[in-house]
């Protein structure tokens, strides 16, 4: 196994100092979104089922995952694996999965990512969180090594929702396909299993309808 290094002395008292300055700066620079960024990537933004022709490079897609992967995952786990479907012949074996009115959807899109999470993620720990060897809490536990891995995911396959909308990107998240053809057709051989789709690209609003309903605050949350 791995052996676990990570900083210490003078050289962690170092890296924290630089870390808190870090924050400190960034808060100075910018304390919140304004609105119109915040109706960008949540309030005012609709999940897309038409796409233009306007492609997205893999440099762009590079981009976006330099972004997405500085979301906080518990113990800085980083389960997810991210597989960007975009060949004609890759979407022609992604379609295979899909139900028959979510395949013009993906076919449309420069760019479908596949959201999957690893269960055994813990075996790279050491890389993720040096500090001290967290493997023991998931090796034998299979379990919460499973459910672990799965939420954690699923936040960073949000993380990527909210990046590409902030990157000026459109998205359509899906989960109408088999799970277990997915699996077969691409993470055969291997220990990754699939959470949802994601369809990225730049729409065509012409397919939108009415925004459906949402909650209000006093039907869903409280106070304690």
């Amino acid at each position: 196994m791995s052996v676990v290094t990570a900083p210490t002395g003078e050289q962690l008292t170092a890296l924290r100092a630089e870390a808190q300055a870090a924050v400190r700066a960034l808060r100075a620079r910018i304390d919140r979104l304004d609105d119109a960024a915040i109706d960008l990537i949540l309030r005012d933004a609709r999940s897309h089922y038409a796409w233009s022709d306007r492609p997205i490079s893999e440099d762009e897609v590079r981009v976006l995952y330099d972004i997405v992967r500085n979301g906080p995952t518990s113990m800085n786990s980083c389960p997810a694996r991210f597989l960007f479907v975009m060949s004609e012949q890759a979407k022609q074996r992604l379609s295979k999965a899909l139900k028959p009115k979510n395949i013009e959807k993906m076919l449309g899109a420069p760019v479908t990512a596949i959201i999957a999470y690893d269960p055994e993620f813990w075996c790279r720990l050491p890389k993720l969180f040096p500090h001290e060897d967290r493997r023991g809490h998931f090796s034998d536990k299979p379990e919460f090594a499973e459910e672990t891995a799965f939420r954690n995911g699923t936040l960073q396959g949000c993380y990527l929702m909210i990046a590409a909308r902030a990157m000026g990107y459109d998205v359509g998240a899906m989960s109408g396909f088999s799970n277990e053809i997915v699996d077969q057709e691409f993470f055969a051989g291997t220990t990754l299993k699939s959470n949802f789709l994601l369809n990225i690209g730049h729409a065509d609003e012409q397919a939108l309808f009415q925004r459906l309903p949402r909650f209000e605050f006093d039907e869903v949350c409280e106070f304690l």
